[in-house]
């Protein structure tokens, strides 16, 4: 059963978790004044909580980070990005600039430091990749 487990390989989350978003204490399941269904019912509620909950952020690192973060870190890599092309572009004397690299994301592996190739102008296809990918963030 899913929720023993949980019990059992997460008891202080859980507990922390249970008392920080809805009052109730863990140890009233042995008490025999909460029942299993309802901690079944409370953990399949903290497992919409990603960013605040103690339990998913020990399940999944990822988990330590709520979507607004997820989208914020894209939006500022977009935003380095598009300034570093802007710079590269517009301004001289700049070819020692460094590419930007991306905030790191929790769970995520870190990239590895590459610099893009620049002896040669982008085909068409790398534009059209490039345009595509920027369309998505």
């Amino acid at each position: 059963m899913l929720v023993l487990r949980i019990v059992n390989e997460y008891p202080e989350e859980l507990e922390a978790d249970f008392l920080e978003f809805f009052g109730v204490d863990l140890l009233d399941l042995w008490r025999g004044s909460l029942s299993l269904r309802r901690v079944g019912v409370l953990i399949k509620s903290l497992m919409t909580k990603h960013g605040r909950s103690t339990l998913l952020q020990s399940m999944d690192e990822r988990a330590s980070w709520a979507e607004s973060d997820y989208l914020l870190a894209r939006i500022s890599d977009a935003m380095e990005l598009s300034n570093f092309i802007a710079i590269k572009a517009n301004a001289e004397g700049v070819d020692d600039l460094a590419f930007p690299s991306p905030i790191p994301r929790p769970g995520e592996q870190e990239p590895e430091d590459t610099e893009p190739e620049t002896s040669h102008f982008a085909s068409a296809d790398e534009l059209a990749d490039f345009f595509g990918g920027m369309n998505s963030l």
